[in-house]
């Protein structure tokens, strides 16, 4: 049985996430230069996406988190992902991948990207049905 209670549905995603990315971004270092030394880790782009939506810089967010989505789901196919099924929010190296789809759909809503951010709400409840939430789109 999944997480999410399907009996018949996909086992959740867990990624491994990226250890050196995070252990960079909690001691401090600059989103910036963490992106670039591990372009892969979504943690990295969803901390420069956040930054930036919160500084009112909505197309850099925008473009930020579209790069951290598209590495996530990079992420996500490597790791079985058929593009359903479940991807924990409580799963903490989940999050990189789900905060990119949460700025996503709020610097889609802020630019009246309404399609975009239809898509990103359904990808967020197909993934976790608590994440929209718990990233502030509830």
């Amino acid at each position: 049985m999944t997480s999410f209670g399907d009996l018949l549905g996909p086992q959740p995603t867990l990624l491994p996430g990226d250890d050196e990315a995070e252990s960079a971004l909690l001691n401090h270092e600059a989103p910036e230069a963490v992106a670039a030394a591990h372009p892969t880790a979504s943690i990295a782009w969803a901390y420069l996406a956040e930054a930036a939506l919160e500084s009112g810089a909505t197309i850099t967010a925008y473009a930020y988190a579209r790069t951290g989505y598209h590495r996530g789901l990079d992420q996500l196919r490597r790791n079985g992902w058929k593009g359903f099924g479940p991807v924990p929010y409580s799963h903490e190296p989940n999050r990189g991948f789900l905060r990119c789809v949460a700025v996503l759909a709020k610097a889609a809503r802020d630019i009246n990207e309404r399609d975009e951010y239809a898509r990103c709400l359904d990808l967020l409840e197909d993934c976790d049905p608590k994440a929209a939430e718990a990233l502030g789109l509830g």
